[in-house]
């Protein structure tokens, strides 16, 4: 037994109008659905508005005349206003989730030629969404209006996957995307190849907020950068890319370079100053290691976030910003928030779309891939092609991709260590010797137990501090790789030493007395513990933080 066809659809008020004998002159688009003879209607549902009772009622006149076998039902939707979209969509939806659909017995028709755009919209909308399970019903008037000539009629179903040369370009234009997104990043990783996928999906699909969590240099700044190109190149973003690791903003300089600051708000402030935040207006604004934020700028971050607005330090007056963010950490928040030291609400608004992006070591495929695509950015850099010699090639990726080789600092070493490889190579070739020597460079970097000094440089330190000097100081732990590595080598073994000393003492003037213990001899007014305060700030740090045991 053959399905029944059934045609949903409003009534044209204006189309659907007419008088007299004449009307069967002009195209009636609710008319023609039944003057088809190869497309009968068993029922039409016909939606009005109670105003146009008497319209509604000539036209089902006029098709009993033209297709009596057509079941004409009239349905009065009383709407106040056919333009709101709110009102039109849940009078259709009450009227779709009433409505005995028996799709094993009929097939079911929305047209779309009648009716308001609003009516027309919602009408597609609720066909999409599958809560009137048919296809649309397209009917167009003929090129020459005469009595008779019903025009043409078309079904479209929104299953894309009936289109074929439509899906294969939505498929098409998605290898692109992510294509885009990896230009750079050498990868044979399924696992970090589905990451990326993802990625490319959210990416085009949504502003919400987004965390790339993962060690320092695993690359979450070079694919937020990424993420920030592909969206401006399908016009989605017009701003700039603003790029902040938020370990290097200390004290009460961080809101100031982040929310801006008005002229005279503290010292040294002999200008307004707009703030990255305002910078990244319709940009993206990418937080690397938001983790470090102090609670206060967490807080005047996610007003900013969820109201694109905020107050300047000093100012009266609120500013608006809208920008995408990106956040990066090497840590985990949610370790972060169970201590305390990072806002839950805050974690909760970023972490709507989290990916984790695996470190080097955790993708030990991927290393052969980038010593080529390293390689060749290096002879971009230097104008000068370098090679393995096979025996070095095989024997740096047989340490390289074995137990004895962390990657700490990630892709930051690995392209370091082919830097250094590349501007050593004679003739254009990366001998075995070379090879070796690095593989001995790369055991020395990697030989500091947690953070702490190499040995050998360990080792040359003595003098007043006594025994506490054998006491490791985690500087990482304290301040972030990120801020770590961007130190002097001599500042990271002062900094340790203070810590110590800290670490040592019952109090912070304890402290102060036994560092400035000569100096303080030639000064009029002692403040020992004035001047530790002030040297520990210029870390972003605290007596309570330093002192606490590692």
């Amino acid at each position: 037994m053959s399905k029944k066809t059934v045609v949903i659809g409003f009534l044209g008020s204006q189309l659907d109008s007419g008088q007299g004998a004449g009307r069967w002159e002009k195209w009636r688009p609710t008319v023609s659905l039944v003057q088809h003879e190869d497309a009968v209607v068993d029922r039409l549902e016909l939606l009005h508005h109670p105003r146009h009772e008497e319209l509604a009622r000539q036209v089902k006149r006029d098709i009993a005349q033209v297709s009596p076998e057509t079941e004409v039902r009239l349905i009065e939707l009383a709407l106040e206003d056919p333009w709101d979209f709110g009102e039109v969509y849940t009078a259709l939806y009450d009227w779709a989730q009433a409505y005995p659909f028996d799709p094993a017995r009929e097939d079911y028709r929305a047209h779309i030629t009648t009716g308001t755009h609003v009516a027309q919209i919602c009408l597609f909308l609720m066909v999409e969404a599958r809560f009137i399970p048919g296809v649309l019903l397209q009917s167009s008037p003929p090129s020459r209006q005469r009595a008779g000539n019903p025009g043409t009629i078309a079904l479209i179903d929104l299953d894309l996957s009936r289109y074929d040369p439509i899906a294969k370009r939505f498929q098409a234009a998605q290898r692109d995307a992510v294509t885009f997104l990896k230009r750079g990043i050498a990868t044979r990783n399924p696992r970090f190849n589905a990451l990326i996928e993802e990625v490319e999906r959210v990416a085009v699909r949504s502003r919400a907020p987004m965390l790339l969590a993962g060690p320092t240099g695993a690359g979450k700044s070079f694919l937020a950068r990424r993420m920030y190109e592909l969206k401006r190149s399908r016009h989605q973003l017009d701003g700039l890319f603003v790029d902040v690791n938020c370990a290097t903003l200390r004290g009460d300089g961080a809101a100031s370079t982040l929310f801006g600051h008005k002229k005279g708000a503290f010292t040294g402030a002999a200008a307004d100053r707009p703030g990255l935040l305002r910078t990244a207006h319709r940009g993206l604004l990418f937080l690397d290691e938001i983790g470090e934020l102090g609670l206060d700028e967490q807080a005047m971050l996610l007003k900013a976030i969820e109201e694109k607005r905020f107050l300047p330090v000093g100012a009266d007056r609120e500013v608006e910003s809208d920008f995408q963010l990106i956040a990066g950490t090497n840590r985990d928040l949610r370790t972060e928030v169970a201590a305390g030291r990072f806002r839950d609400d805050l974690f909760a608004r970023i972490n709507l779309w989290t990916y984790s992006l695996p470190g080097l070591s955790e993708r030990p495929e991927d290393i052969e891939p980038n010593l080529e695509h390293l390689l060749a950015q290096a002879a971009q850099d230097t104008g000068r092609a370098v090679r393995f010699h096979a025996e070095a090639k095989a024997r740096y990726l047989a340490f390289a991709q074995s137990a004895q080789a962390p990657w700490n600092g990630n892709f930051r070493d690995l392209s370091a260590s082919i830097t250094r490889l590349a501007t050593l190579a004679e003739g254009g070739r990366i001998s075995l010797s070379l090879v070796e020597a690095e593989i001995d460079r790369l055991r020395w970097l990697w030989d500091r137990g947690d953070g702490a000094a190499p040995a050998s440089h360990a080792a040359g330190q003595s003098g007043r501090l006594g025994a506490r000097a054998e006491a490791p100081v985690d500087l990482v732990a304290l301040l972030g790789e990120d801020a770590v590595q961007a130190m002097d080598w001599f500042d990271q073994l002062q900094l340790a030493a203070v810590v110590r000393v800290c670490r040592g003492a019952r109090s912070l003037s304890e402290a102060g007395r036994q560092l400035f213990q000569a100096s303080r001899e030639a000064r009029s007014v002692v403040n020992d513990a004035d001047r530790l305060r002030k040297y520990l700030m210029k870390f972003g740090l605290n007596w309570d933080r330093v002192s606490a045991p590692a």
